[in-house]
């Protein structure tokens, strides 16, 4: 239950809070203008018993404070440690990693465009992220057929006598062979930025401009080249839904409740156009909806995002003033919250509230399509119980060597990848695929038993002999009737798929085409390709390894002087005691130690 007694030590200050369980784990990261009054707030607390903030008390065992000298400060720091701890009961807005983002490496001497999967704080510019990757790959067409950047690896551009294939087809200016113009190049790059941006008409305005000084000075090859990145853009403009004849840049939010879930959609709106949209969903958020809508703001505006000078807003969020104030210092620009009551605006908000609500008309739909799967998957395997999760184990191995197993779970037919888990073998030596199965298969299921958490059903990758293996573990546990099972093998080419059951002589054969055996194959391959993944990773690394790593004392940068110094790991195995001493970093201590340690190679 939420602790008094530490009350007396709060200040009348602004902060942060941070409400952890008995196992450290932070419930919930909030902010206060005055940390002892918020606090005082929740040990009085006395609302409805199945109330989400009573029952988010009652695992409260500890609370942590820190101290910040504005309530902007608190602000900033409250969205800095929801999106490092992930608290269950705070509002998560998901870091976009499922989604492509479009970078350009301005901060590189000749900036690349390319297609990213994650931000990182290297000094380049991310726009997106596409909740469409195949708008992103257009936009990605549209600049390589306008703007002739270079596409070569590495952010150091190697020097070249000859330029490459892509500057032969005026796709690339060849700065590696010194024949680019900087100017030129750097003008290219503004104009790629402007279109992420959102802002083809002002781009289209600056082009035209530059055509027709190029007709002036006669340079008629220069002028038709920009023609036809004007008509390229206009062909672009086209296509887009005109939002607002003001030509602002606006990003408009739409905000929609059923029961406990909430759905927020975003439209961004440049130069009057819809340039693209997001949308998030909540299943049962903490807080009401002025919280929300403030925690949705603060966390989804940060340094790396393009912020407009307006943003349109359904209903006024809690500390909409600090809020506001905030947003101004990240853009260094003004910021404006607007709540519109009547014209133009309302008609946005209108449009993004229809976005938020189709979120809604989406999971019913999604959650129907899972209802009628379920039904025919129980139906047609003849299962005890609904499948509503379903887990698949896959082992990983060459002749034994670095064996992993690999399991996957899916819930109501999507991943949960929170659920995905690696396993590295323990107890067996040598290729026995059924003995690590086994060695997989008891650490699972003896956990699951502890913790009350078994899945529905278990696929076994394989046939009946794989599928007697699982059995028998579950018999030794005595779980086997708590969950179903099922063995998916594939035969030969003529037969497809064949799903195995307990009990059954006869393996069961659906058609290629049924949703039922579709559904279980992408669990089966989603947990090769989970298991594949893992394995390679630790290939390279064993790859990467060397005798010298097993010695006590040997780091990376003293096993660099060694191999540096010797030429080789032979050389070093050959090397006297004197030799090794000669070597910088290496005291008598340690040469003796490596000496030892080849010596009786060498007896």
């Amino acid at each position: 239950m939420f602790p008094e007694n530490f009350l007396s030590s709060v200040p009348h200050a602004p902060g942060v809070y941070l409400m952890l369980d008995k196992k450290s784990t932070v419930l919930y990261v909030g902010k206060a203008k005055d940390l002892f009054k918020r606090l005082s707030s929740y040990a009085r607390h006395n609302g409805a018993e199945y109330s989400k903030t009573r029952i988010m008390l009652s695992y409260v065992a500890k609370v942590d404070t820190i101290l910040t000298r504005t309530e902007k400060e608190a602000l900033i720091l409250e969205a800095s440690l929801i999106k490092k701890h992930k608290p269950k009961y705070n509002i998560i807005l998901r870091d976009d990693k499922n989604y492509p983002l479009i970078k350009v490496t301005v901060q590189e001497e000749w900036p690349r465009v390319m297609m990213a999967r994650k931000r990182k704080k290297d000094g380049a510019r991310y726009f997106g992220p596409y909740s469409s990757s195949s708008a992103m790959w257009a936009t990605l067409k549209l600049i390589a057929a306008l703007f002739p950047l270079r596409k070569c690896k590495g952010g150091i551009l190697r020097p070249r006598k000859r330029p490459c294939l892509n500057h032969q087809m005026g796709k690339c200016l060849a700065p590696c062979t010194g024949q680019a113009d900087a100017q030129l190049y750097s003008e290219h790059v503004s104009s790629v930025t402007m279109i992420l941006e959102g802002r083809n008409r002002d781009l289209v305005k600056r082009l035209t401009t530059q055509m027709q000084a190029a007709a002036t000075d006669l340079d008629f090859e220069q002028a038709a080249l920009l023609r036809d990145q004007i008509n390229a853009l206009n062909r672009t403009l086209e296509k887009q839904v005109v939002a607002s004849q003001q030509l602002n840049d606006q990003d408009v939010f739409g905000f929609s409740r059923q029961g406990t879930a909430v759905a927020i959609a975003l439209l961004f709106i440049r130069d009057g156009l819809i340039s693209g949209s997001r949308t998030f969903f909540f299943d049962d958020p903490y807080g009401e909806d002025q919280l929300i809508l403030a925690q949705a703001l603060n966390q989804f505006y940060d340094q790396d995002s393009y912020l407009p000078k307006e943003i349109l807003l359904p209903f006024e969020p809690d500390d909409m003033a600090l809020l506001e104030e905030s947003l101004t210092d990240i853009r260094k620009a003004r910021v404006t919250l607007q709540v519109p009551q009547r014209g133009d605006k309302m008609q946005l908000l209108a449009m993004a509230r229809s976005n938020s609500e189709q979120v809604f008309a989406e999971k019913e739909k999604k959650r129907k399509s899972w209802e009628s799967l379920a039904l025919t998957m129980q139906k047609k395997l003849q299962l005890a119980r609904s499948p509503e999760r379903i887990e698949c184990l896959d082992i990983s191995n060459i002749s034994g060597q670095q064996a992993v197993g690999s399991l996957v779970s899916f819930e109501k037919g999507e991943p949960a990848s929170n659920r995905f888990r690696h396993y590295k073998i323990r107890t067996v030596v040598g290729p026995d695929d059924y003995s690590m199965m086994r060695e997989v298969l008891l650490r699972r299921l003896s956990r699951g038993l502890e913790e009350n958490d078994l899945p529905d059903l278990f696929v076994v990758d394989g046939g009946k002999g794989q599928l007697n293996m699982a059995l028998g573990v579950a018999d030794e546990l005595g779980i086997r009737e708590q969950l179903d099972w099922i063995g998916i093998a594939k035969e030969r080419e003529e037969e497809g798929e064949k799903l195995f059951k307990p009990g059954r002589k006869n393996p069961i054969l659906l058609p290629a085409h049924n949703p039922v055996l579709l559904y279980l194959m992408r669990i089966r391959d989603e947990s090769h390709r989970f298991g594949v993944t893992f394995h390679r990773k630790l290939r390279n690394s064993a790859s990467f390894h060397s005798e010298l790593d097993r010695i006590p004392g040997i780091g990376g940068e003293r096993k660099k002087r060694l191999l540096k110094h010797f030429g080789s790991l032979k050389q070093v195995r050959l090397a006297s005691l004197d030799q090794l001493s000669e070597v910088e970093g290496i005291g008598p201590d340690l040469a003796r130690q490596i000496y030892e340690h080849f010596q009786p190679e060498q007896d």
